[in-house]
């Protein structure tokens, strides 16, 4: 486990999205959610088990983190190919490993360190040394061995680089990206918020991998992306902390209720 209070910012979530695509863009974790999940009618659901994984891992109790560890597990149970061997069409996967979760919890430490520094600036070098081990707890709850998490920020790099240049999309992964991105089910407020979260993922997003996905990029969207940020950058640091914590005791609260 891990307590750092940055984890607790809301304003990470929004590059949650940004998560998500880069995870659908490793063809078998891509194909794994396109069968295992359903945006279609459940939109919030994979949004809803990750951010309580992060609090759980990051502020949780030792009991709260094994409930939520318990759960991802029983989750991943089923999430595995059926195709005997791997093809262009069907990639071989199976939620339990190592390395597609190390490319989870990658996804997850690289995005919010992403959303962090274009709203606060970049951490100091030992401030951001800090992070990127206690972000390591995050693949290990995953049963991502440490040996297998970059043994620090420049490995990580250079991991982060080889694998994006190893990411493709085709018609199934970006039919379950435009399910995400233009939710049809869902409370009304989700349906409202979502042309700021399709520009906020999309901007947040390599520009090789936003290409892939096929989501229009303009250099009108660039200055509407620029300005969000500076207002962001501005506003929300004046936010009352519990404010800016809500999201984390209120998943919490919630994971804590359905453990009695």
């Amino acid at each position: 486990m891990f307590r750092n209070e940055k984890a607790a910012e809301a304003i990470l979530i929004a590059g949650g999205g940004r998560a998500i695509l880069l995870q659908l863009a490793n063809p078998a974790i891509g194909h794994g959610v396109a069968h295992h999940s359903d945006f279609t009618n459940r939109p919030l659901d994979r949004l809803h088990a990750t951010l309580t994984y992060v609090y759980a891992v990051s502020c949780g109790t030792p009991d709260e983190l094994n409930a939520v560890r318990r759960r991802v597990n029983q989750a991943h149970v089923p999430v595995h190919s059926a195709h005997a061997e791997e093809s262009a069409d069907h990639p071989a996967y199976n939620a339990f490993t190592p390395e597609l979760q190390l490319w989870v919890a990658a996804t997850l430490y690289d995005s919010a360190m992403t959303v962090h520094d274009h709203v606060f600036g970049p951490l100091s070098e030992d401030a951001a040394d800090r992070m990127y081990l206690d972000y390591a707890a995050l693949g290990a709850e995953l049963q991502v061995p440490r040996t297998l998490w970059p043994a620090d920020r420049a490995a990580f790099a250079a991991y982060w680089n080889d694998q994006l240049a190893r990411l493709r999309t085709d018609e199934t992964t970006r039919n379950v990206a435009a399910q995400l991105l233009h939710p049809r089910t869902g409370p009304f407020w989700l349906r409202a918020a979502m042309p700021t979260g399709r520009l906020l993922t999309t901007g947040f997003l390599p520009p090789d991998l936003r290409a892939d996905f096929a989501l229009p990029w303009t250099p009108r969207s660039q200055r509407r992306f620029d300005r969000l940020m500076r207002f962001t950058s501005v506003v929300y640091p004046l936010l009352p902390r519990p404010i800016r914590h809500w999201p984390k005791n209120h998943y919490l609260r919630v994971l804590r209720e359905s453990m009695v």
